[in-house]
């Protein structure tokens, strides 16, 4: 059993990068991942770690059980299958548990200690993940849940991924060893989600339509293919109300009101109208999941490297 760490780390990274890569083909095509596939991953992390850190005793074990159980319940709908009384209490119930299992955590750190016969690293690891995910959602950074969702399952498989496969400076290796590996993940995809103003830019210019107020976040496109790009319409013809566009849950609620303003602003002589793109924020996770398991931090890497 020794070696089921570094065996599982090897592993997870696979099965990570698997998944990631068919919730990224998802997301580019339809906008929306389906829950069982962040169930089956989840439940795979959580069997995975479970064998890493059985060895050490059942406190450990106990530990990253109560962890991964709040992690998890991200991936299941059992608020709405509870409904009635429940159902109403849900969020009150979730940072209930929150609030417990953080303390129990932090109780566990002061009297037991980290590492071996104490609270896994990978234990606190996953409960940073999971705490940072959920502000982020809350905040409206991570906008969509499947975007929260990938973050914690790549929490889950992946807790920490202390060696980069590829070599990077000591200082950069020391940050990461020591950072939670979904926080790499999602500043790498942050770089790269860079590209997206600048392609954006590019399509602009290509145009003649760039401008320095606007030419980095959103362009043109005819109102006949409204119904079919995955775009928010910015335009000063079409004001949206930003409750509204919160209240859309599903891809086809999506296409319904993009397809209602098509018509709605045809019906009204526009023939062009100003949006910006819905990002696939997930094919930008599996980029920046790549990008952590090969060289770790790339931000940290060139901060360390300069």
């Amino acid at each position: 059993m020794a070696g089921a760490g570094p065996v599982w780390l090897d592993l997870g990274a696979f099965v990570l990068l698997a998944g990631l890569g068919v919730a990224a083909v998802l997301d580019a095509r339809t906008r929306e991942v389906p829950d069982g596939l962040w169930q089956v991953l989840g439940v795979v992390g959580a069997l995975g770690g479970a064998v890493v850190v059985a060895p050490d005793g059942w406190v450990p074990l106990a530990l990253w059980a109560l962890i991964v159980g709040l992690a998890l319940e991200h991936m299941f709908p059992w608020d709405a299958k509870c409904g009635g009384t429940i159902g109403k209490w849900a969020d009150v119930i979730e940072l209930v548990a929150y609030l417990g299992v953080t303390v129990i955590v932090g109780v566990g750190v002061f009297r037991l200690g980290l590492g071996s016969g104490g609270v896994p690293p990978v234990a606190v690891a996953l409960l940073v993940t999971v705490i940072i995910a959920r502000l982020l959602f809350e905040g409206g950074v991570l906008y969509g849940g499947a975007d929260a969702k990938a973050l914690i399952v790549a929490g889950v498989l992946l807790p920490l991924f202390p060696v980069p496969w590829l070599e990077v400076p000591a200082n950069a290796q020391l940050f990461t060893s020591y950072v939670p590996f979904a926080v790499n993940l999602l500043m790498d995809a942050a770089v790269l989600s860079a590209v997206v103003p600048i392609a954006v830019a590019i399509r602009n210019l290509r145009r003649g339509e760039f401008s320095l107020r606007s030419g980095f976040t959103t362009y043109t496109i005819p109102v006949a293919e409204l119904p079919r790009k995955y775009v928010w319409i910015r335009d000063a013809a079409y004001p949206t109300d930003p409750d509204e566009e919160e209240a859309i849950e599903t891809s086809a609620q999506d296409r319904e009101w993009r397809a209602k303003a098509a018509r709605e602003l045809a019906a009204r002589g526009v023939t062009r109208v100003r949006v910006g793109p819905q990002l696939p924020f997930i094919v930008l996770m599996a980029g920046g999941a790549v990008g952590a398991l090969l060289i770790g931090n790339w931000i940290i890497d060139l901060l360390a490297a300069v």
